[in-house]
């Protein structure tokens, strides 16, 4: 209903579990790295808790889409079994056969072990990942720690990941599960976002929708925090009613008292705390019933996604490929309004189209664009390329040193997409209706606030973060580069696509050296520098048009 009207590719804030839609906050990473350990390693229990709708559902079907070629996995989504139930609910998942006396346990337990025994013997490892398990009784519970006995000489044959409410940390902490307790190898509790990542959060849903500028004010954003206690399935709800409520009134800026509204006509009451405690308990339904619905796909498919934003309309191709434009400002008049001090921006961007900047950064990475090719984000993926919506300053810009699509705000508060194809201390080269316009960096300043639209080459052809626990061609290229990058870094296995410790030191201390968040997780920014200080002759740079 309101996509077209915010220019919007689908809902941006639906309650589904979509790994598209992860925001890989610092908590996130986190869990997710601890969901890999226990997927990677053997033994043990491995507990992911959370309040309900923090992300402990898109986090395991992120999972899902990480789980390598050897790993079968066992998924129960409802877990409010009889032991003898839970244990066929197991065969039936892993496709065993049940035994003839399928009421004992002792048969069931034994039919398992003989599989999980064969498994191990062909190199397959097997995976219980039990969701809602909060639910679990304690006789369940006791069979499980049960099941963890199943094991060779040298390791456990079934790994156990619990998914589950806080209620399951209190349920561990009695006396007759301590056993239980003490076999659980890894422990993380999801906390609801913080206000910086709840803001990160909105900006980011709406870019992998599709959007090109901000949608939600600085103070709607606060007070969906502020309703909400940052806990993403409710900032979902109260945010799609609030675009809704915008559409409604013609308004394409969502302000706090939209939110407010927004907020009431979903709960009903009153916009205070009340709104969290009534949200919680009828999300928490929903999301179970959705999870089910949708987790299931996902077991059968077993292939990983990349997570690619689509965050630009389709558009038309540009007059002037971007090399000859650049080579055309040679002998081009100064611009219209221009002073000393260079052409005036607000005069140029009158005439902006923002179409033919999005096919010269193409261009320049050797692809045509297509008019009638749907957005620019889906049609690059099929050239290795890679798109994504970040914030920062002109200095991110040099470090990251790739062309890229800058939001301009005039001053009549209109938005202008204008390619960045050049940048040195003093100027930025735009590129504006296929011609070349040298700014004062001085003078950008007071039209840019930090937007801007990276497209970049993944050296591997996936745009993936990768972190400590995880196993991915991303971690191979990350180690070798390193090694490449600093002669006194010598890995002992350079083809591993294991992300070790070692690996994580070499990561912050190459985010040190460049001024990044030293959190040793290798994310978009941290790959686009590797990839750019390795890059080969004829990748486009910031620096070579300066």
């Amino acid at each position: 209903m309101y996509t077209s009207f915010f220019g919007l590719n689908e809902k941006p804030f639906t309650i589904t579990p979509d790994p598209r839609y992860l925001f890989m906050s610092e908590r996130h990473g986190e869990g997710l790295a601890h969901l890999v350990y226990g997927v990677t390693e053997s033994g043990g229990f491995i507990q992911l808790t959370g309040e309900v709708g923090t992300g402990k559902t898109t986090l395991v079907r992120t999972l899902l889409g990480q789980i390598p070629n050897e790993v079968d996995i066992a998924l129960i989504l409802n877990p409010q079994l009889t032991a003898v139930e839970f244990l066929s609910a197991i065969c039936e998942e892993l496709g065993v056969a049940l035994p003839k006396d399928k009421h004992s346990k002792k048969a069931l337990v034994d039919t398992l072990n003989q599989y999980l025994l064969e498994a191990h013997s062909r190199g397959r490892r097997i995976i219980l990942l039990v969701d809602e398990a909060q639910n679990l009784s304690d006789g369940v519970l006791e069979q499980l720690r049960l099941l963890t006995n199943l094991e060779t000489a040298r390791q456990k044959l079934l790994q156990i990941i619990l998914i589950a409410q806080p209620e399951l940390r209190e349920k561990l902490a009695q006396e007759n599960l301590r056993q239980l307790a003490q076999r659980v190898t890894g422990r993380y509790h999801l906390e609801p976002l913080s206000r910086d990542e709840a803001f990160q959060y909105i900006d980011y849903r709406l870019r992998v929708a599709g959007a090109l500028t901000e949608i939600f004010d600085q103070a709607a954003k606060k007070e969906v925090f502020r309703l909400s206690g940052g806990v993403p399935r409710i900032m979902n709800v109260i945010c799609d009613r609030s675009l809704l409520g915008a559409y409604s009134l013609g308004s394409r800026k969502i302000s706090k008292r939209l939110v407010r509204k927004a907020a009431y006509e979903v709960s009903g009451q009153p916009v205070t705390s009340r709104l969290l405690r009534w949200l919680v308990p009828v999300l928490g339904v929903a999301g179970l019933v959705l999870a089910t619905f949708f987790l299931w796909p996902t077991l059968i498919e077993k292939q990983p996604r990349a997570v690619v934003s689509t965050i630009a309309a389709p558009i038309a191709e540009a007059e002037l490929p971007v090399e000859e434009a650049v080579v055309a400002a040679e002998n081009i008049p100064p611009a219209a309004g221009a002073t000393d001090s260079g052409p005036d921006l607000d005069t140029v961007l009158s005439d902006s189209d923002g179409e033919s900047g999005f096919a010269a950064i193409l261009d320049s990475w050797g692809v045509k664009m297509e008019s009638t090719g749907g957005a620019v984000c889906n049609q690059v993926q099929a050239h290795g390329l890679s798109c994504s919506y970040q914030k920062g300053t002109l200095s991110t810009l040099k470090q990251l040193d790739r062309p890229v699509i800058m939001t301009l705000t005039g001053n009549d508060g209109e938005n202008h997409l204008v390619a960045l194809v050049g940048l040195d201390d003093e100027f930025a080269r735009l590129l504006i209706n296929g011609m070349p316009v040298d700014i004062p960096t001085d003078k950008l300043s007071d039209y840019w606030f930090g937007q801007f639209i990276l497209i970049w080459r993944p050296a591997t052809g996936v745009d993936q973060a990768v972190g400590p626990g995880m196993r991915h061609d991303n971690v191979r290229w990350l180690r070798q580069s390193l090694a490449t990058l600093n002669g006194n870094y010598q890995p002992v296995d350079i083809d591993s696509a294991f992300f070790d410790e070692e690996l994580k030191e070499q990561v912050i201390q190459f985010q040190r050296l460049h001024r990044l968040e030293a959190d040793g997780l290798a994310g978009e920014k941290t790959q686009v520098i590797i990839n750019s200080l390795l890059a080969q002759d004829g990748t486009p740079r910031l620096s070579d048009k300066r």
